[in-house]
């Protein structure tokens, strides 16, 4: 046995897994008992546990066995309407009763949010989520946090985290793509703040698709605020100078409605001369639009669901990686791009 090992200091995992020939990963694995070690590994890795005189304290057996401890969500914006779902996802992925979660609101402070950082460790969670308010990406909260970190929505600045973030540009693609495939060939494109990333990726999304089709956007990318009221101001522009445009794709479910109100002030009838898709499936908005209004999904409690996951094959000793993820969205198809039968 190593001086240092038989000295006054316990062994740790770190030692059983270099005596075994291992990763720490595979040694808290196999240690834990999962299925997915190899018999000869884990019978060496237990063979290093007993030669170490290894004993895992509670805390180290709380991580081991995963999942029974308590688990920060630390959002900017609880009140968001992104916010909600990613955190019901993450919820359902805790499971009731076997995880308890502390819900921090930083209210986009940075201040706010170093102050519940430092609060969420003093309880000693086991791991942290951290959910922002847009995709845009936002400061990491560094290296040196003792438990594992992921970002959900708003990627980290840093390439050394782990962050999952919706596909604004697989997004952009797919709404193109599918007023292409009804047909239509003079598709313009209205959208919010030129400053927010999901914007930039879904235009570049959209051209990739016009591209592909041999198509072009019908005039420039209409830009300014998240709101209905810019929808409805930037439908009637653009009807004025383009009478011919078949199709609009929207950056927003607030702005589609907003188109779909001009529309029918203007006497043009959706979908049958004018298809108008959304973004973010917003339900309340998608579903009670007239017609109901063709949207894409950011799956946003799947992106929640993934994120406590990460956080507990984190905890159970699994590399979890590092970058950003795009996560898959989906289309949804309702009467506003394809006549209702």
């Amino acid at each position: 046995m190593a001086a240092n090992e038989s000295a006054g200091r316990s062994a740790t995992l770190s030692d059983v897994a270099r005596r075994a020939g291992v990763s720490i990963a595979t040694a808290s694995k196999a240690l834990n008992g999962r299925e997915d070690v190899a018999p000869a590994t884990r019978r060496r890795v237990m063979d290093a546990a007993e030669e170490l005189s290894f004993t895992p304290n509670a805390m180290a057996r709380g991580l081991l066995a995963g999942r029974t401890g308590t688990v920060g969500l630390l959002t900017s914006d609880l009140e968001g309407r992104f916010m909600i779902p990613i955190l019901m996802g993450a919820e359902d992925a805790f499971g009731a009763g076997q995880v308890n979660v502390f819900l921090c609101d930083a209210r986009g402070d940075a201040i706010r949010e170093q102050h519940h950082l430092k609060a969420l460790l003093s309880r000693r969670v086991d791991g942290i989520i951290v959910v922002g308010r847009q995709t845009d990406p936002r400061p990491s909260l560094g290296q040196e946090i003792p438990v594992p970190v992921v970002y959900a929505y708003a990627p980290s600045d840093d390439p050394r985290d782990l962050s999952l973030t919706p596909d604004n540009y697989a997004g952009g693609r797919l709404a193109v793509e599918h007023l292409i495939a009804c047909g239509r060939t003079r598709i313009a494109h209205i959208t919010g703040d030129p400053a927010y990333a999901a914007a930039q990726d879904r235009i570049a999304g959209a051209r990739a698709a016009l591209d592909a089709a041999g198509l072009e956007l019908v005039g420039a990318p209409m830009f300014s605020e998240w709101t209905e009221h810019w929808g409805r101001d930037a439908a009637a522009m653009l009807l004025e100078r383009h009478p011919d445009v078949d199709a609009i794709f929207c950056g927003s479910d607030q702005l589609a409605r907003g188109a779909l109100d001009t529309a029918r002030d203007l006497g043009r009838r959706v979908p049958e001369d004018l298809a108008v898709i959304g973004y973010d499936n917003w339900e309340v908005l998608s579903t009670n639009s007239r017609p109901e209004l063709t949207s894409i999904d950011a799956n946003l409690q799947q992106l929640g669901r993934q994120a406590a996951q990460r956080v507990f094959d984190a905890i159970d000793g699994v590399d979890i990686g590092e970058g950003t993820h795009h996560l898959p969205v989906r289309l949804i198809i309702r009467g506003s791009t394809i006549p209702r039968r």
